[in-house]
């Protein structure tokens, strides 16, 4: 079976349902339809990668080099986000892992928090892919966004790939990458005032795994707290 067959979201409830053994997840075979299964989280990542590079081909000759996020420039900030798709396709490229080290894309967060090294390191890729994108990264970003959609068409349900940190399931870490194209192409609106229009969900997923990396960080009574207006958040609180 392939991707772009409807099925479950492994870690969705299940009535009993076989048992992927490397990753201690259950899986239920195909077809099951239901909301947050892959073809849906495939379809929201498509369809943000498409807002993604609609919003940068809005993007004005003299808005380049505006202040972005950080120490990015809006150029350095687009090209941190296209690898929320190039590192798809990157990791497609090698030899799939036998086992799962990393069950869901809240443990990923868990697992990557960067420290300062780690954070200067991802500043300095932003850095180089914006510059990689070229004069003209509309296009870049088009066929980039046109080569993960194939492949994500030909993989089977319960691809493994080697991530940075450890192994997952693609579909978990998709979720991971819908999260960075999301939250970035809003910082892009952000720095430019240009407005994205996303997939319908896609926000709504986000948030959700967002509040679980909270949660799992042991910070979930402080945001459910903030998000009943019973308290407000910390300053600068972040969960990744």
């Amino acid at each position: 079976m392939l991707l772009n067959q409807r099925y479950r979201r492994p870690g969705a409830a299940d009535a009993g349902g076989p048992l992927n053994r490397a990753a201690g997840i259950p899986l239920c075979r195909p077809p099951v339809p239901c909301e947050h299964g892959v073809v849906s989280t495939i379809e929201l990542y498509g369809g943000t990668a498409k807002a993604f590079a609609d919003v940068v081909a809005r993007i004005r000759d003299e808005q380049w080099e505006l202040p972005g996020l950080g120490v990015w420039t809006v150029r350095s900030l687009v090209g941190h986000t296209s690898r929320a798709v190039q590192t798809v396709i990157d990791y497609l490229a090698l030899d799939e892992p036998a086992t799962i080290s990393i069950a869901t894309a809240e443990q990923y967060y868990a697992h990557v928090t960067p420290d300062a090294a780690a954070s200067a390191a991802v500043a300095r890729r932003g850095i180089e892919s914006g510059i990689a994108l070229g004069a003209d990264p509309v296009p870049a970003i088009a066929a980039a966004n046109k080569r993960v959609l194939v492949r994500l068409g030909e993989q089977r349900l319960d691809r493994r790939i080697a991530v940075r940190g450890g192994n997952m399931l693609l579909q978990e870490y998709l979720r991971t990458r819908l999260f960075e194209l999301v939250v970035h192409t809003m910082d892009i609106e952000r720095a430019t005032g240009i407005r994205a229009t996303f997939p319908e969900g896609a926000v709504r997923e986000c948030a959700r795994l967002a509040a679980g990396i909270a949660a799992d960080a042991g910070r979930g009574e402080e945001l459910l707290l903030a998000m009943t207006g019973r308290a407000d958040l910390p300053e600068r609180f972040s969960i990744v």
